[in-house]
């Protein structure tokens, strides 16, 4: 038997650390649980390491944050103390990781932080929209009305994310499906067809040809031409995942017919609604315009709000400063800006293209999609045809030729 020290948590929401003997971590875990305490951390005393179980755990949705910057803000509007709140929320939260994650924030709170600088702390939880607002809440005595705001803008990110992948969905099941159906076809039934061609000695078609052709490379190189694939595929997500790749994909996408204007439209939104709602609750620009862009989900955006950022810094308008590329902000919408600037309403100008652009991003996605799928039936039967053609006319020939 050894002795292992642990960390985890009680069934109201606090910390426990002490120790238990167990002959390994696995074991350990499942006496804590049978205990009714949630293990956060497992190490063998006098070990060299810990085995945290929690990464094992699912990670945090997005509804999940959500559902916790809404309650938490009800509960602060009804008068209950931020403490008592975390307290509660810990309770009620049924994910591990998360609840972890709250028992903690509920504790540094307790010993004196701010709930801003507790959440600052689990940044690939919080993102940086939340912790600027609640930050800013606390500081104006609002922290209730900040959380409102907040909520309100989560549940419009979440509802255009949403519609976004679920446009995709249609197209990406169809495309998957085509491709697995062809490679199947190519290396399982093509190369029986053709066969049987090849001991006829009509002369064939050039299309059959080129099918038994492909037919042959497919078969006889089946296992070369998956392990290909999978090394493409493998390639292109190690190169997406470095700076220059990322960039290199953002800014092809902005050029794909039909694809660029969802991007651009997607992006205008979202920079409008971040930056109206975080101006709403008294953010200053420059760190508004900072937390606006690592909220964006093209790069080639990132950039120019970061740089537009530094450039507000130094006194230029905001309408000046995004105005260097008028592919990724329109004149229409530098404009409003600049009368937003002059007028002192950039918020409510925001809030306007927020919406517009919201509304066109909902409008070309329908769009979108009725376009998308006479496309791939035309594609479906293009490529449908082409194999009856290619393997009706042989067989033609040769009833011809008898």
């Amino acid at each position: 038997m050894a002795e292992f020290a642990y960390t985890a948590l009680t069934k109201d929401g606090h910390h426990e650390s002490s120790t238990i003997q167990a002959p390994n971590a696995a074991t350990a875990g499942h006496l804590l649980k049978d205990q009714g305490l949630l293990p956060v951390q497992i190490s063998e005393k006098g070990g060299k390491g810990g085995t945290d179980v929690l990464q094992f755990l699912s990670t945090v949705s997005f509804n999940e944050k959500i559902g916790f910057i809404e309650n938490l803000g009800v509960m602060l509007k009804a008068g209950i103390s931020i403490t008592r709140c975390l307290q509660i929320l810990v309770k009620q939260t049924t994910n591990p990781k998360f609840k972890s994650i709250l028992a903690d924030v509920g504790t540094q709170v307790e010993q004196g932080k701010s709930l801003g600088e507790a959440l600052s702390k689990y940044p690939g939880v919080f993102p940086g929209i939340a912790v600027s607002m609640v930050k800013v809440g606390e500081l104006s005595g609002n922290l209730d009305k900040s959380l409102e705001y907040l909520t309100v803008q989560l549940h419009r990110e979440a509802d255009l994310k949403s519609k976004v992948r679920g446009a995709m969905i249609y197209p990406s099941v169809i495309v998957g499906a085509m491709l697995i159906i062809g490679l199947l076809l190519s290396i399982f039934v093509l190369p029986g067809l053709v066969s049987i061609f090849k001991e006829q000695a009509a002369d064939l078609p050039l299309t059959t040809k080129i099918v038994i052709a492909f037919s042959d490379f497919m078969s006889g190189h089946a296992i070369l031409v998956i392990g290909a694939l999978i090394a493409i595929i493998a390639g292109l997500v190690s190169v997406y995942r470095t700076y220059p790749g990322q960039r290199a994909f953002d800014t092809m996408n902005l050029h794909i017919f039909s694809i660029g204007p969802v991007v651009r439209k997607v992006n205008l939104a979202r920079f409008a609604r971040i930056l109206s709602s975080m101006l709403k609750s008294g953010i200053p620009i420059v760190q508004a315009l900072d937390v606006a862009a690592d909220s964006l989900g093209n790069i080639r955006y990132r950039e120019l709000v970061k740089e537009a950022s530094g450039e507000v810094k130094v006194g230029k308008t905001l309408a000046e400063s995004l105005g260097k590329n008028s592919q990724l902000f329109p004149v229409l919408v530098l404009q409003m800006i600049q009368v937003g600037e002059e007028s002192g309403t950039v918020q409510e100008i925001l809030e306007q293209l927020a919406g517009h652009y919201e509304e066109e991003v909902d409008n070309t996605l329908k769009n979108l999609s009725s376009i998308i799928e006479p496309l791939l039936l035309l594609a479906i039967g293009a490529v449908v045809g082409l194999l009856a053609l290619a393997l009706i006319s042989p067989i033609y020939s040769i009833y011809q030729n008898q």
